[in-house]
């Protein structure tokens, strides 16, 4: 029994016992019913502040569209709550836990409280998730990355590469305020040790590095440097968003489609399920929490259009919990080619112990890659990761992003009323072995250890930030994201990317989403 209930409960119960001593022959008022759910009408209703939400939000308002937009976290611009650092959480960290669920360090005690950074933990894999308005940008690392063409054609051999390339993908750098570091400040920064130690250590072992684009402002970060702004990057945010210097997606997209006027965005309000009328509308039960998870109230949303944009994650868990509890028509590819864009974290301890390590001091956004894609017999991505402790402990972080050869399958247990992932060690064995090969050839050429510190024997294969998949472009949907068996149902987020696409992925996922909603508007899917 809930504490609201338990209350009104004992209040009844006292108030009757009172009344019949007075009178025994009168009875007891019965209790009032429930009253009915607020219903709310709108035309097109946008599930998910992330990427694919904010750029279907920003086209549909500048195309004139009226917009509802419904994000189970917190409007953290609005909300006056600052985010918290790393190495000194407070409760705005973690989505309504009681203690942080970082990859690392998580001895920090928590009031439950709506936070940035979810976590959504499976038998042999963790996938980490962002909340509040901005979705995955409020928590990422910025690192704005496109992927190579010729993997492009291979992931979407049906796309017109040649326009991403020489349309969306620029579109996208453009509106997400993308930049690259300045490489004399780069020299100089000592808050940039760790990349210049982990470059030429990976040029000493024979790979190739490469610059990498960010979404943090690196003008502004010369200026925290110089201490005129307050800091941010250097003040070890990242993980449970930034206060300062990075353009998430509140600040663009979003931003952008609020100025037009057309865009209405509720906050802290969770779908539960999703119904398909018989006029090819749809009908959703929505309860809306406050900070402390409580729910304040029950909704029913009914609108023409919905696009679900919640994530990968999310909208799987829509569309499969949906058609268990109201039999939701979905298509037999939804869950399946699911997979963590290779994500597969290593690292190495003792790195230049003798002269200072990979730095006390570390930004917590990265600027270098290490570019090994071209490599037949090991292809991956990695960055060369800032591990911000407060102190030089030598060690260098690695997340290298793999091919992921073998997908797997979400589907929906309804017996616990819960995701199911069909993912275990042979999916993730050829990252193993790359990760291995990798760390083998940095220790041979530069001395080194593996690192015991992070991880078991020196590999975390359960750790997945860029969950892909689920509902592929042209399988589970048509070639522009309509869902399969619908009219009116659209999805526009990471589940459109068969479970790999080699680097950080929100570039992908925005540039798809240009393109998907660039048709629909063009088809008159949204008149």
């Amino acid at each position: 029994m809930d504490r609201k209930k338990f209350i009104k409960t004992g209040i009844l119960a006292v108030s009757g016992f009172y009344f019949l001593n007075a009178n025994l022959f009168q009875a007891v008022q019965p209790k009032s019913e429930k009253p009915e759910k607020e219903t709310v009408e709108v035309p097109i209703l946008i599930i998910g502040s992330g990427y694919g939400g904010a750029v279907s939000a920003l086209r549909l308002c500048e195309a004139g569209k009226k917009v509802v937009m419904l994000e189970m976290g917190l409007n953290w611009e609005k909300s006056g709550v600052p985010f918290s650092n790393m190495l000194k959480p407070g409760k705005s960290a973690a989505w309504l836990k009681k203690k942080t669920i970082a990859p690392f360090m998580n001895i920090f005690s928590l009031t439950p409280f709506t936070g940035t950074l979810d976590r959504m933990d499976f038998e042999n894999i963790n996938i980490w998730i962002g909340r509040g308005v901005g979705g995955g940008s409020l928590v990422n690392g910025g690192m704005a990355v496109t992927p190579k063409e010729s993997y492009f054609k291979e992931v979407f051999p049906d796309l017109d590469a040649e326009k991403f390339y020489n349309h969306y993908f620029p579109l996208v750098h453009k509106e997400l305020k993308v930049n690259v570091i300045g490489e004399q400040f780069l020299k100089d920064c000592p808050y940039y040790k760790f990349t210049r130690v982990g470059e030429a250590e990976a040029h000493k072992a024979g790979f190739k590095t490469i610059r990498v684009p960010n979404v943090y402002d690196f003008q502004y970060m010369e200026k925290e440097y110089r201490n005129e702004v307050p800091r941010s990057a250097f003040n070890t945010e990242v993980i449970y968003g930034n206060n300062h210097g990075k353009n998430s997606l509140d600040k663009t997209y979003l931003k952008k489609a609020l100025e037009t006027g057309n865009l209405e965005i509720m906050d802290l309000h969770c779908v539960e399920n999703i119904k398909l009328n018989d006029d090819k509308t749809y009908t959703l039960q929505v309860q809306q929490i406050d900070t402390s998870g409580a729910v304040v109230s029950d909704k029913v949303f009914n609108c023409k259009k919905l696009i679900l944009a919640a994530g990968t994650m999310g909208t799987l868990k829509l569309l499969l919990q949906s058609n268990a509890v109201n039999n939701l028509p979905i298509h037999e590819q939804i869950g399946k080619n699911w997979g963590n864009n290779g994500n597969f974290m290593t690292g190495r301890n003792w790195v230049k112990p003798l002269s200072g390590g990979t730095g006390s001091k570390q930004s917590t956004i990265p600027v270098g890659g290490i570019d090994n894609w071209d490599d037949k017999e090991h292809p991956f991505f990695t960055e060369i990761a800032p591990l911000p402790m407060g102190m030089d402990v030598a060690t260098a972080l690695y997340l290298l992003i793999n091919r992921v050869d073998k997908k797997g399958e979400i589907s929906y247990d309804s017996t616990n009323k819960k995701l199911s992932l069909d993912w275990n060690e042979t999916h993730t064995a050829k990252m193993r072995e790359n990760a291995d090969y990798f760390i083998k050839k940095m220790n041979r050429a530069n001395g080194g250890t593996r690192s015991h510190f992070l991880f078991n024997n020196g590999f975390g294969a359960d750790v997945c930030y860029h969950p892909l998949g689920g509902c592929v472009l042209g399988k589970a949907t048509n070639e522009y994201g309509k869902l399969k068996a619908h009219e009116n149902l659209y999805v526009l987020d990471g589940s459109l990317i068969p479970g790999t696409i080699g680097v950080n992925p929100f570039v992908t996922i925005t540039a798809i989403a240009e393109y998907c909603v660039e048709n629909l508007i063009t088809q008159n899917e949204f008149a």
